[in-house]
């Protein structure tokens, strides 16, 4: 018999059987250990997939003496549960990590969860954005095209909203105070919004980017930042003469004099540490005439659109305004 001389040479080989295969039999290779097949037929994945698992670290099998993967029975229940975590979307990192113990199984899907709403999310404003396209007359959607284009993403317009009213604020504020101010001045983009809401949230991001209400408003902060000596309590106050003023704009009441009125008055008496005179009322309506701009009164229209809200911070302000320009007037 004719023997090649590659199997003389082999360095695996330790006896007398040239063609023997050495290999590392390690684990479960006993009688109860299953096979690469049979693991396939209780679990329903196909042999491919296995080896994949197998590559991709997700199984460990062993090695028989042939050099077959050999599965131990806990397998079985292990790739079940990779089969179940797959349908349910989540990728290998993270059944990786489930399978590891480092991330409970409550957590990865809670993350998949989170991640599939912000995707949902994502889609529903993309199809409200088409469709307030298709909803344009045929002369608009140039412009139409043009104005979605400031808010193509939601989080992403939010975000410039946000940094618009942050702008505003010019001494420093204690984290929960500037978080409790973003949440009344900036809505969260519709999860399922309408075309509508689409609209009016990019209306909303090219008002805030609009140049020169930007610079009245800088102009504005930097005097409050002059006159202002305890930006904390006038902001405090303020938010309670909303709260007084709430009521009163839901139920159509004509602005006047009263608590609320008294308690705007009052924060800005003690955030600008001066005291209540005609003059000091008439300079707050100077101070305050960007508030009243046209531009901001938009805003806030806008801002009712998309929340859905029937009185919201800027209505409240114009309100209290209002209400604080009759006073003055009133005094002869």
């Amino acid at each position: 018999m004719f023997v090649p001389s590659s199997w003389t040479s082999c360095p695996y080989r330790r006896n007398s059987s040239p063609v023997e295969v050495q290999v590392n039999v390690t684990g479960a290779t006993g009688p109860g250990s299953l096979g690469i097949g049979d693991l396939a037929a209780l679990t329903g994945v196909p042999v491919r997939t296995i080896r994949f698992y197998c590559d991709e670290g997700i199984l460990e099998p062993a090695r028989s003496a042939g050099g077959h993967r050999r599965f131990d029975a806990p397998a079985v229940d292990r790739l079940r549960l990779v089969r179940r975590l797959r349908g349910l979307g989540l990728g290998l990192p993270a059944i990786a990590a489930v399978l590891a113990g480092e991330r409970s199984l409550g957590e990865a899907v809670a993350a998949e969860r989170a991640a599939l709403e912000a995707e949902m999310s994502a889609l529903a404003w993309r199809r409200a954005a088409l469709g307030a396209v298709e909803a344009a007359p045929l002369e608009e959607r140039a412009a139409r095209l043009d104005l979605l284009a400031a808010a193509e993403d939601g989080r992403a317009a939010r975000t410039a909203l946000a940094e618009f009213w942050l702008r505003r604020i010019m001494a420093p504020l204690p984290a929960e105070r500037v978080e409790a101010f973003l949440e009344m001045v900036v809505p969260p983009p519709p999860a399922d919004p309408t075309p509508a809401q689409v609209v009016a949230y990019a209306e909303m991001v090219v008002l805030a980017g609009d140049r020169s209400l930007n610079r009245r408003l800088r102009e504005q902060g930097r005097s409050n930042l002059r006159v202002v000596a305890d930006e904390e309590s006038l902001l405090a106050g303020m938010s309670e003469a909303m709260e007084l003023a709430s009521p009163l704009v839901l139920a159509g009441e004509a602005p006047g004099p009263g608590a609320a009125l008294d308690r705007f008055v009052a924060a800005h008496v003690a955030g600008r540490r001066a005291s209540d005179t005609p003059e000091f009322r008439r300079w707050i309506l100077r101070d305050s005439a960007v508030e009243r701009d046209a531009r901001v009164a938009r805003y806030w229209d806008l801002f009712r659109l998309v929340t859905g809200d029937p009185v919201v911070l800027g209505t409240l302000h114009f309100w209290l305004l209002d209400a604080l320009e009759d006073s003055v007037d009133l005094v002869v």
